[in-house]
């Protein structure tokens, strides 16, 4: 599941469940596009945002698409794609990406969804959905 946070970390939107076996970057563009047709719904604008995401969400797709969104994308060159140096990357906005992390070690402290034991999409994403409030109340 892609989850996208605020800078705080409290999580505005994920997607839905993907399986274990899949890399990050598993339908990624469709994913992040039912998140932010999503936000827009509820009146929540990403445009001219910041996107911190590690080397795994480095695609050429998930960039044009971040673009698309007028969202300024600082994701960590994946090596392995093999293109040149020309993409700008801010390492100190980068740093920042321990909120995310953090956010994960929060959701991890909830075992019922942290070994999913769920078999169905949508018992497991409405447990997650309930872990979000959760965190959120926490930070209130």
């Amino acid at each position: 599941m892609l989850i996208i946070s605020d800078v705080n970390g409290i999580p505005i939107a994920c997607s839905e469940p993907i399986a274990g076996n899949h890399n990050d970057a598993y339908e990624l563009v469709e994913n992040f596009e039912n998140m932010a047709q999503s936000l827009k719904k509820s009146n929540i604008y990403i445009d001219g945002l910041f996107l911190n995401a590690d080397a795994g969400f480095d695609t050429k797709a998930f960039r044009e698409s971040l673009c698309k969104y007028d969202i300024t994308d600082n994701i960590d060159k994946n090596k392995r794609n093999g293109y040149d140096d020309d993409l700008l990357f801010d390492n100190i906005l980068y740093l920042r990406r321990f909120v995310i992390v953090r956010t994960n070690a929060w959701l991890d402290a909830f075992k019922a969804i942290l070994v999913r034991f769920e078999t169905k999409k949508s018992h497991w994403k409405y447990l997650n959905i309930i872990v979000f409030y959760v965190v959120l109340l926490r930070q209130l």
